[in-house]
C-alpha cells in the first residue's frame, strides 16, 4: 500500500477502508448482521485457558443459521490489513466455539468461546479470526472467502520472555512540506521484529516559529497494532487550530478522515479556499515532534519535521483589502489636506 498510491492522496482512502476492515470488521456485510466486540485483545499462560465472549445480533426480519470458523492472520504491507492463513495451526486449533448458531429475526445472542494455551507454546503473539457466516466454512484459494461472512479478530499474547525490537522508521506529512491550509496528514512507518505485537501510543505536538504549541494530536488514535516482522504505516490529521488530544471522539475523527477523503480531488473555488483559510488559519513554518512509547518497558523514540502553511489566497485579499483601504486613506488625506488649504486662502482673504 505504499508507492504511486500516496502520491495521489488516494492512500487516505483506501486506509479509510482498511481501518473499517481490520477494526470494525465488516460491521455490515451481506446480511444483517453485527458482531462485537470487532476486536479482542487477550492474554495468558502456557497452559491455561483463557475465556471470551462475542455477542450475535441478527437486524433481519427472518431467522439465521449461521456457521463458525477460525483462520489465522499476519500483517502484509503496512496497511495493517490482516492476511488470513491457509494452514490450520497455533491459535486457530487452540480456540474452540460454537459451530452452529441459530438466530431469531431481531435476537441477540451471546456465544462463548475458550482458548486453550497448550504448555508448550512459546511465548509471544499469536492472531486468529473467528468468522460467522450463512454458507459451512470453505477455505478458496488458500484464502479464506469473507464475501458472506463477519468475523472479530482475537489478539493472544502467550506470556514469557518475549523480544521485543522495533523502532520508528519515518516521520513526515503526507504531502510535501508546503500547504495553503489545514488539514495536514502526518505519517510514520514503525517496524517491529519482535515476537508480539506493538501497539505505539504518544503524541505529535505542533509548535509555531517562536516555540508556541499550537496544537497536540494523538499519534495512534486508532490503537492500531504493529504485528510481528511486519512495518505499519499509521497516521494522524491536525485539522483544526488549537486541537488537543481528546477533544474529538474517535468516531467524530474518523468522520473528519471521510470528509478529507470526500473532498480529496475536488477543486475548491478561490473564495471557498479563502473561506476555509479565515476560518481555520494558520501560517508559517511550524515544527511537529512526534513522541512514542512502546512495549512493556515503555521504549521511547522521537523524531521531529518542519512544514509550512502559506495561505495565500487569503494573503491576496487581505493584501487587496489593505491597498483599497489605504488608498482611501491616502485619497482622503490628500481631500482633507485641499480642503484645508483651502480654507485657509480663504481666511487670508
Amino acid at each position: 500500500m505504499v508507492g504511486e498510491i500516496y502520491k495521489k492522496g488516494e492512500w487516505f482512502f483506501l486506509i479509510l477502508l482498511i481501518a473499517l476492515f481490520s477494526i470494525f470488521f465488516l460491521s455490515e456485510l451481506g446480511f444483517a448482521l453485527t458482531i462485537s466486540p470487532p476486536r479482542m485483545e487477550l492474554s495468558g499462560n502456557p497452559g491455561t485457558e483463557v475465556k471470551g465472549e462475542i455477542t450475535l445480533f441478527n437486524e433481519e426480519n427472518e431467522a439465521k443459521v449461521l456457521y463458525s470458523s477460525i483462520q489465522n492472520f499476519e500483517a502484509r504491507g503496512e496497511s495493517g490489513a490482516p492476511y488470513f492463513l491457509p494452514e490450520k495451526k497455533d491459535l486457530a486449533t487452540w480456540i474452540t466455539i460454537e459451530e452452529q448458531v441459530s438466530l431469531n429475526p431481531g435476537e441477540r445472542k451471546t456465544i462463548p468461546f475458550v482458548v486453550k494455551i497448550p504448555q508448550n507454546a512459546e511465548p509471544g503473539g499469536y492472531f486468529a479470526a473467528i468468522f460467522f457466516g450463512t454458507a459451512p466454512p470453505q477455505v478458496e484459494g488458500g484464502q479464506v472467502s469473507v464475501s458472506s461472512k463477519l468475523g472479530a479478530l482475537i489478539l493472544l499474547r502467550v506470556a514469557g520472555e518475549v523480544e521485543e525490537k522495533g523502532g520508528l522508521l519515518e516521520f513526515k506529512t503526507e504531502k510535501g512540506r508546503i500547504y495553503n491550509s489545514l488539514p495536514v496528514v502526518f505519517v510514520y512507518r514503525f517496524f517491529n521484529d519482535g515476537g508480539d505485537r506493538i501497539k505505539p501510543e504518544g503524541e505529535i505536538r505542533i509548535k509555531n516559529v517562536f516555540g508556541v504549541t499550537t496544537a497536540v494530536l494523538d499519534a495512534n488514535k486508532g490503537e492500531g497494532n504493529v504485528l510481528p516482522r511486519s512495518v505499519r504505516k499509521l497516521s494522524a490529521v491536525w485539522h483544526t487550530k488549537n486541537q488537543k488530544i481528546g477533544s474529538l471522539t474517535k468516531k467524530e475523527e474518523l468522520a473528519i478522515f471521510e470528509k478529507i477523503t470526500r473532498e480529496e480531488g475536488i477543486k475548491k473555488g478561490f473564495f471557498e479556499k479563502v473561506k476555509d483559510q479565515w476560518n481555520n488559519f494558520a501560517f508559517g513554518p511550524y515544527q511537529a515532534r512526534l513522541s512514542l512509547i512502546y512495549g512493556s518497558n515503555n521504549k521511547k523514540e522521537e523524531a521531529s519535521y518542519w512544514f509550512f502553511i502559506i495561505p495565500w489566497q487569503l494573503l491576496i485579499v487581505l493584501i487587496l483589502i489593505f491597498i483599497v483601504l489605504g488608498s482611501l486613506f491616502y485619497l482622503g488625506i490628500k481631500k482633507y489636506n485641499r480642503w484645508i488649504i483651502k480654507k485657509a486662502q480663504q481666511k487670508s482673504i
